[in-house]
């Protein structure tokens, strides 16, 4: 059985303002929903850094979770400003035409506080676009963003993250899909691809707990909080 009649293949036109965002957290809590915004990123369609700001959140952190986030006390002492700086400086270089590209970027709409219509126009979803349908589950196939870089610009995957990085791996692979978009055969061979290279474990998979922090992962959580989903 084939995708779902609905399904279609997106098209994103040229003359838009797209730009990359990405959001770090760290933890306030041992449970998974306990987290605090501390590192934003934006990047626009040309791969230019815009903004690489550090937050100070007012709780107490509990752990950075460095190998997720790429932060730590010293990092948040040194450059932590208040988040409410960080999002006037945000809005200041957002226009409102913006279309925001993202991994599960509504997450990280949402942690911002940002409204869509209001504070930018749009989001596209990578995960969405690169999402592959698997005929041998019967059922679409979702990657992560370092499987996704992987896989179709074999780009070799850090140990760690930070928000700049991932805002930058966000729009390139945003920019490849768009290179490919008029030619849906290169689109499918890309596809393909996704399903032929091995993905690797994400963090919570291998760690479901970091620092004595719960990191949400479905099948092994044991601290009790609730999955959210935002939207």
């Amino acid at each position: 059985m084939g995708p779902p009649q609905t399904a279609s293949t997106p098209w994103f036109p040229p003359n838009q303002l797209y730009f990359g965002l990405d959001v770090e957290c760290v933890a306030t809590g041992t449970t998974h929903d306990a987290r605090a915004v501390a590192q934003i990123a934006l990047v626009d369609a040309w791969e230019r850094p815009l903004l690489n700001l550090v937050i100070k959140p007012e709780q107490p952190v509990v752990s950075h979770l460095s190998p997720l986030t790429g932060l730590s006390a010293e990092i948040l002492e040194r450059f932590g400003m208040h988040f409410s700086q960080a999002m006037q400086m945000l809005r200041q270089y957002l226009p409102k035409e913006a279309i925001l590209v993202g991994q599960s970027i509504r997450t990280d709409v949402e942690w911002l506080g940002l409204q869509e219509g209001i504070d930018f126009q749009g989001m596209i979803d990578l995960s969405g676009i690169w999402r592959v349908w698997n005929t041998k589950y019967n059922s679409w196939s979702v990657f992560s963003q370092d499987h996704c870089i992987t896989a179709l610009l074999g780009m070799k995957v850090g140990d760690t993250h930070d928000a700049l990085g991932d805002a930058l791996k966000s729009i390139r692979l945003f920019n490849l899909y768009r290179q490919l978009q008029d030619q849906p055969h290169e689109i499918e061979k890309a596809k393909e691809n996704l399903l032929k290279v091995q993905p690797e474990p994400s963090f919570a998979k291998k760690n479901p707990v970091f620092d004595g922090v719960c990191m949400g992962n479905r099948k092994t959580c044991t601290c009790g909080a609730p999955f959210l989903t935002f939207g």
